[in-house]
């Protein structure tokens, strides 16, 4: 329990360093809201309700399709992506064949992506 607790407190100051030092946000609690892009904005709440429906893995795999290293609004999704599936209770997680872990191999998969692999290595080594 006190495990997870701390990969999610990490797993969150990793998605808020990230977006405050590339977008200039800082905010306690990321939502859909900081996406300004009317059609980004429509992707990342259909993605979130696709959560809440208990499809993660599909809404993840879509997510990857929506993946582009060059494009900084694909990573802002990204990020508010998995802060949202972080918020999720491990029981959630669980019943919906998803754990803790794989939110955060999802997390170093896509700041490589990025180029942004000494972050995640910064929040995120021996986890």
């Amino acid at each position: 329990m006190f495990e997870q607790d701390y990969v999610m407190r990490l797993i969150k100051e990793m998605v808020r360093a990230i977006l405050k030092l590339l977008f200039g946000i800082d905010s306690e609690s990321p939502t859909a809201e900081l996406v300004e892009d009317k059609k980004e904005k429509e992707t990342l709440e259909n993605l979130l309700d696709m959560i809440d429906a208990g499809q993660i893995n599909e809404a993840e795999n879509r997510l990857y399709d929506l993946i582009s290293d060059t494009d900084t609004d694909s990573l802002k999704i990204t990020l508010l992506f998995y802060s949202y599936l972080n918020d999720k209770t491990d029981e959630f997680l669980e019943g919906n064949d998803f754990s803790r872990e794989e939110i955060k191999l999802g997390m170093k998969n896509v700041v490589d992506v990025f180029g942004l692999s000494s972050i995640a290595t910064m929040f995120l080594t021996d986890l």
